[in-house]
């Protein structure tokens, strides 16, 4: 290719470009000035429809406010009306209230008025009452006072004998329908029974194989006997009683496990306080276990099931505590027959008279933390452990702590009253023995007409002589009872007291 073809071909491809590019700059100038005109179009329809949507917006704002306008006039219209007919009400209710008003101020002047009348006649009635006391006094020669306490000892000594009256009547239908049958069902319940004493000692002896063990049991400067004593809470007798040793103590367990122990240290052959500490603690268990064992005898034997574990070893512990010298577990025994007996009779089931008279006394049993009388303390053990309701009553109910709410309970409190009172079942101190029957014959001489008084039975019963001058039959009867309320408030006592008044009139003539 020669030079000039070359020169010519570049020539023509810048006269192409240059060309071109005035070409192409005209076409974008036109259509600059084309989207320009268009731009100017669009913009020029926007403004227009704004402007018409301006007006309509304001057309309809307008309207609106129009609207409100006539809502907020009409409520105030409203509220206006209602505002002048509340001003009327209140108009009225004025008018009224100054009516009342006056009426009232006429009421409040006639009540005044009559107020002072009646003050007048009042006057008038007290001055003619005094004028009549005065003549009653000059007629009576008593003064007013004088005449109210004769008419109050006379109203008194009428309702004494009026009282006398209705209790003499009601006893006599009482015996009439009750007595002769009460009777006959106690004595063959008492002739059914042969229990045997059962008072408790405070000693329990236990053999010795020689007296050379005495000395053992002392040890060396009585070390022996004092940690004994001191594990155990019993005192050891050791005095010249050939080959044995006397276990003292009121607490019957206390004594049972010190003389568990003491004979397991005499087996065993080593004695000292270590020793003694443990085969005290080993006697313990052992004795619990024992008393459980003894509490399933019993309630097999009387036939007895269903009873919680500890409700049975409870029934077990009673062997091992006592009331006023009584064996619990004896006497419990003793009552729980009688009640089977007394059931029998009356055509009631044995088994629940039984079984809660057994378990009557259990309250004795608990530890001495728990605060409180026996007999609740007992019928929230058994009803703790699911006893029937029955029977949880029968146990509060025994001592009349509460009221009794089936025959059951009445049978347990027969039959526990048989067995503490009858002969021999029990013992108290000879102080307190003493100091009960004084008490007993200080309350019944206290009141007046009484001229001797006898306690007998052992206590039991309080006889009661009274004068015949003073006192009459009817009055008799006010005397033995009241007598019997204050020995039930002022006294503790074991069973029942019999409170007999006697009144006797005697005439005597010499024939010559």
């Amino acid at each position: 290719m020669t030079t000039t073809t070359i020169i010519a071909t570049l020539a023509a491809i810048i006269i192409g470009f240059v060309v071109s590019f005035f070409l192409s700059n005209k076409i974008a100038k036109s259509k600059e000035t084309e989207s320009i005109e268009r731009g100017k179009s669009i913009l020029a329809d926007a403004e227009k429809n704004a402007e018409n949507v301006k007006k309509e917006k304001l057309i309809e704002l307008k309207e609106e406010i129009s609207k409100k306008k006539l809502e907020f006039e009409a409520e105030v219209q409203n509220k206006k009306n209602q505002l002048q007919n509340a001003d009327k009400q209140i108009k009225q209710k004025e008018e009224s209230l100054n009516k009342k008003e006056k009426s009232i101020d006429t009421k409040l002047a006639e009540i005044e008025q009559q107020k002072k009348e009646i003050e007048a006649k009042n006057v008038e009635a007290s001055n003619h009452l005094k004028g009549q006391q005065t003549k009653l006094e000059k007629i009576a020669s008593m003064s007013k006072d004088e005449a109210k306490k004769m008419l109050l000892e006379q109203v008194k000594n009428d309702i004494k004998t009026d009282t006398a009256k209705l209790l003499n009547q009601a006893r006599e239908e009482l015996k009439l329908k009750i007595n002769q049958e009460s009777m006959n069902i106690v004595l063959t319940t008492i002739q059914r029974s042969a229990s045997e004493f059962s008072v408790e000692n405070t000693v329990s002896v236990v053999p010795l194989e020689n007296d050379e063990m005495k000395g053992r049991i002392i040890g060396r400067e009585g070390r022996n006997i004092r940690a004994f004593e001191a594990a155990t809470g019993i005192d050891l007798v050791i005095d010249d009683t050939p080959e044995a040793v006397v276990i003292s103590g009121y607490d019957p367990y206390r004594r049972e496990v010190a003389k568990k122990a003491l004979i397991k240290l005499m087996h065993d052959g080593r004695i000292h306080p270590s020793r003694i500490e443990d085969l005290v603690t080993k006697a313990e268990k052992e004795l619990e276990e024992d008393m459980f064992a003894e509490g399933e005898s019993i309630i097999a034997e009387m036939g007895i099931h269903n009873m919680h574990n500890e409700l049975i070893r409870a029934v077990g512990r009673m062997r091992y505590r006592t009331s006023y010298g009584q064996n619990l577990l004896n006497h419990s025994l003793e009552v729980s027959h009688l009640a089977g007996v007394l059931a029998s009779e009356l055509h009631l089931e044995p088994k629940i008279a039984k079984r809660a008279a057994l378990l009557h006394d259990i309250g004795k049993c608990i530890s001495k933390d728990v605060e409180g009388p026996h007999a609740k303390i007992g019928a929230d053990l058994a009803k703790k452990y699911k006893e029937n309701n029955l029977i949880v009553n029968a146990i509060a109910a025994h001592h009349e702590d509460i009221e009794p709410e089936s025959p059951y309970a009445v049978i347990v409190q027969i039959a526990d009253s048989i067995s503490g009172a009858r002969p021999g079942a029990r013992k108290e101190s000879i102080e307190n023995y003493i100091k009960r029957l004084e008490k007993l014959e200080e309350i019944a001489t206290s009141f007046e007409g009484v001229n001797k008084t006898f306690a007998i039975q052992a206590g039991r019963e309080i006889r009661v002589i009274v004068e015949p001058d003073k006192v009459d039959d009817l009055q008799t009867s006010y005397i033995s009872n009241e007598i019997a309320k204050r020995i039930e408030t002022e006294m503790d006592y074991p069973g029942q007291i019999v409170v007999t008044v006697i009144r006797e009139r005697r005439s005597v003539a010499v024939a010559k």
